[in-house]
């Protein structure tokens, strides 16, 4: 299992293989087309939706704009209310800090309330590394866990998998790990659910150590909130002595005020839900009340890169509430797994590439896993312009250009593979700017029009694989203008 998967094949050949499993497609269209329908009906129960979609987008905004301010006013709410906090520019960092913050207590397991930002830098493969065990208590991601899978969805973990193969995965590897499920367990959901329970208890029980995310991070205040819909998160805030939190910068908010607008579209975007069964908020420390050490890990990671491109850095608006996935043809029929980053879909498509850089095959070809319908934009609830910024990606991995890495502009080359598609992307921005020419091309393209082929040879052989090459029109459109006066005389 790896935290970011860097070294997969290219999204196309991944997804090629995606797509010839029946089972995936099935537990894929079932789960996605059951809760886009569940959203699209507790969004239509508010009236001023589209005012929350767009407060929600002036808020983000407006934080990323003036992040350097809000991240100090954060640390110090934090600190002054007994917290200590970490900074981390990278994975490497964020590791070494979390595993030397564990070492200190002496402990060498911990438990984990679903975190994205620790899947993204590997923290269970480092913290193994330093014989530190890290059991997740999601439930999905306790799937995803116990199968040494790797997560699919951003909200759903384990959506890749169906009652059946969760049954044989806890039969199979929950004895490893601690409580093994019970005789004869069955893939009925309220079983599959009582055997977790009776799993994660002891070890909530016991661990002494927690380390979470969070949805949202304060900045007056300090508090972190995390939303869910289990409890196990609760039962990782409260119960441990020590508790670690590793939080892109990305996800703070500046008031208590602004919260308020993501507690009202997150739900629903994500779960459907009017409001979220668990909302868990904590400010630093209290004696007597849940740990008595907490540490916030703040974690750059590419995000200060994303933030200098003033096209991409829309996607640090996103609160991961999975809906683009849901509604994407893409995703539906490819899954997860196939965009090779922990944040999948049409978010994962424009983030990772950012976060991680245009460098390697995956990262390059995931500006083109989309059809650029635009679904996605339609239902995010903080407006990002995902194909916006797909085709924005799609024309840095061409033509190469100035980037922000690592704090440094960079020149990056062109990506390989591309040399067809520049020379024809040249030699149509010659026509167009040559209007004899271009004219001449579209008389001498209709007088031959009996001779061109359906199919394309060379480079241009797999797009025509799946399509005929649009027809020809027997005269180009200026020539029946101006024949027809501009369709005065009816002529077709």
């Amino acid at each position: 299992m790896s935290g970011t998967f860097v070294g997969m094949p290219a999204f196309p050949e991944a997804a090629h293989e995606a797509v010839r499993n029946e089972t995936l497609r099935g537990n894929l269209r079932h789960a996605t087309h059951t809760i886009r329908a569940k959203r699209a009906k507790a969004v239509a129960e508010v009236s001023d939706w589209a005012a929350l979609r767009e407060a929600g987008k002036r808020i983000k905004d407006h934080t990323l704009l003036h992040l350097d301010r809000y991240l100090v006013q954060l640390e110090e709410a934090v600190t002054a209310a007994g917290g200590t906090v970490h900074w981390a520019a990278d994975a490497d960092e964020a590791n070494r800090i979390v595993a030397e913050l564990v070492r200190q207590t002496g402990e060498s397991e911990v438990v984990k309330v679903k975190s994205m930002a620790t899947q993204e830098i590997g923290l269970n493969e480092a913290l193994e590394a330093a014989g530190i065990r890290a059991y997740e208590t999601d439930l999905a991601e306790l799937i995803v866990q116990l199968g040494k899978d790797r997560p699919s969805h951003i909200l759903v973990p384990a959506i890749h998998r169906n009652r059946g193969e969760i049954r044989d995965i806890f039969r199979r590897e929950m004895g490893e790990w601690g409580r093994p499920a019970p005789e004869g367990l069955t893939d009925t959901p309220a079983e599959l659910a009582e055997a977790a329970r009776l799993h994660l208890r002891e070890k909530f029980l016991r661990a002494k150590v927690g380390i979470s995310g969070a949805n949202f991070m304060v900045a007056e205040t300090g508090t972190l909130v995390v939303v869910e819909s289990e409890g196990n998160g609760r039962m990782c805030l409260t119960l441990p002595e020590t508790l670690i939190s590793v939080v892109g910068i990305e996800k703070t908010v500046p008031t208590w005020q602004d919260l308020e607008v993501f507690l009202q579209t997150l739900p629903r975007s994500s779960t459907a839900e009017r409001m979220n069964p668990y909302t868990s908020t904590w400010t630093g420390t209290t004696d007597g009340d849940g740990p008595s050490t907490f540490h916030l890990v703040l974690l750059d990671n590419g995000r200060t890169d994303t933030l200098a491109d003033e096209v991409g850095r829309q996607a640090l608006r996103c609160i991961r509430c999975s809906a683009c996935l849901n509604v994407c043809p893409v995703y539906e029929r490819a899954g997860g797994h196939a965009y090779g980053s922990v944040y999948p879909g049409p978010i994962g498509a424009i983030l990772s590439p950012q976060l991680r850089g245009t460098q390697s095959e995956i990262d390059a070809s995931l500006p083109y896993a989309s059809s650029l319908c635009g679904a996605c934009y339609e239902v995010c609830p903080v407006a990002i312009d995902i194909p916006e910024v797909l085709v924005h990606l799609r024309e840095r991995v061409v033509e190469g250009g100035e980037a922000t890495r690592n704090g440094n502009k960079v020149l990056l080359k062109p990506a390989k593979g591309h040399a067809a598609e520049r020379a024809a992307m040249r030699a149509a921005r010659w026509a167009f700017s040559h209007p004899a020419a271009l004219r001449t091309g579209q008389r001498l393209a209709s007088r031959s029009r009996r001779l061109h082929p359906r199919t394309l040879p060379g480079p241009g052989k797999a797009w025509t694989g799946t399509r005929d090459l649009p027809a020809v029109p027997a005269a180009p459109f200026r020539d029946w203008w101006q024949r027809t006066g501009g369709g005065k005389d009816g002529a077709k």
